[in-house]
């Protein structure tokens, strides 16, 4: 068994790690003021290849595995985890076409994805339905030309900003069966936006209800099979809930080497705080749990890229214990930086902000219990 990473793995997290501390972090704290990421830095990050991280070369991807995804997003939330967690769900919707659509919709679309001509937003909640994704509503009608798309989409991290919505609606009966997935373009008649969310944290992201009313959408923009979309949309989440999980890794490293730095450099009593027990037995604690949420996160990837039969029980069990173990490290990290960490000059309170909501979306922590639970129950026998 070989815990370490290639040669070309870790050339690809340094790859990612320089980009995002240059590119990115010098920024985040004036992103996030002004509630959007710039466009122009979209066509850079594609030209390192990670745009299209899960799309085939043919269609201009990199091809990488679901193992190195998690280092790209672990590195680029280093920088900021909203951006970064921005950018997976981009790449989880390139990921579903490449895998479900037909060689026409590809063709036609992952070029443009994998450049970032076209940025992509994933739609799935609606107001009604969050945890329990297969009961929404947003109705697509069948017309001679394709679909009338009725309904809205919530909580959209894109809203009023992407180019296309990938979205899952529903074409048939109540339940799971009746959802199929189709893209909606910016500019289509009939869709619209709700205002900007105000959020606790990833303010930088755009966020926003997309509403669809008699919005047309041609029979070409089914993607895969009419009935399938809710599998194809949980089978995306799986590689998303890792993606979340290492997102929410890089930013607790960034929030505990920064408490590193700062307790070496605070003077307390005559000495530097690090110099005390308690506070070495905190950042010792830290340092376990980041390990230990680090191996677990890589080998529910690695078991997801086997096609093991574990692997969706295995993701969720992972997005469980790094998100809650990273959101407990920001929040310790700004415990130690005293009443300087609840000041935004020292980065520390935007990381404790950004890492909430990794508990809460890609399925909440209490969902992925109950997908655990339920696997272990019917594996007892």
């Amino acid at each position: 068994m070989d815990f370490a990473l290639s040669e070309e793995q870790s050339a690809i997290f340094d790859m990612a790690y320089a980009f995002g501390q240059e590119h990115i972090a010098p920024f985040a704290r004036d992103w996030e003021a002004q509630g959007t990421i710039p466009k122009d830095l979209w066509p850079r990050v594609a030209e390192l290849g990670l745009a299209g991280i899960y799309v085939s070369e043919e269609y201009g991807g990199s091809g990488l595995s679901r193992l190195d995804a998690t280092l790209v997003f672990e590195a680029l939330a280093m920088a900021c985890p909203s951006v970064g967690s921005f950018l997976s769900i981009h790449n989880m919707c390139g990921g579903m076409i490449d895998t479900y659509a037909s060689d026409e919709m590809k063709s036609a679309w992952l070029p443009k994805l994998c450049a970032m001509d076209r940025i992509f937003s994933y739609c799935l909640t609606e107001p009604g339905s969050g945890s329990d994704a297969s009961a929404l509503r947003t109705r697509a009608a069948r017309t001679n030309d394709g679909y009338s798309l009725t309904g809205t989409k919530a909580f959209i991290s894109g809203g009023n900003y992407s180019d296309v919505y990938l979205s899952m609606v529903r074409t048939g009966d109540d339940g799971p069966k009746g959802i199929s997935a189709v893209l909606v373009e910016a500019g289509t008649d009939g869709l619209s936006f709700g205002g900007p969310e105000q959020k606790m944290g990833w303010r930088a992201q755009p966020t926003a209800q997309v509403q669809f009313d008699d919005c047309r959408v041609p029979a070409r923009n089914l993607v895969g099979e009419e009935g399938r979309g809710f599998s194809y949309a949980m089978a995306g989440l799986d590689g998303g809930r890792l993606n979340i999980a290492a997102s929410a890794l890089g930013g607790a490293q960034a929030a505990l080497n920064a408490a590193l730095a700062y307790t070496g450099e605070r003077k307390a009593f005559g000495r530097s705080i690090d110099q005390f027990q308690a506070l070495q037995f905190k950042l010792a604690d830290m340092e376990v749990r980041l390990q230990a949420a680090r191996v677990f996160l890589r080998q529910a990837a690695w078991k997801l890229d086997a096609g093991t039969a574990d692997a969706t029980k295995n993701c969720a069990m992972a997005k469980v214990f790094v998100t809650d173990a990273a959101f407990d490290v920001a929040n310790d990290a700004l415990q130690l930086h005293g009443g300087y960490g609840y000041l935004a000059d020292y980065g520390v309170e935007k990381i404790v902000r950004d890492l909430r909501v990794h508990q809460i979306l890609e399925g909440t922590n209490e969902i992925m219990r109950v997908i655990i639970s339920r696997q272990l129950l019917a594996a007892r026998g």
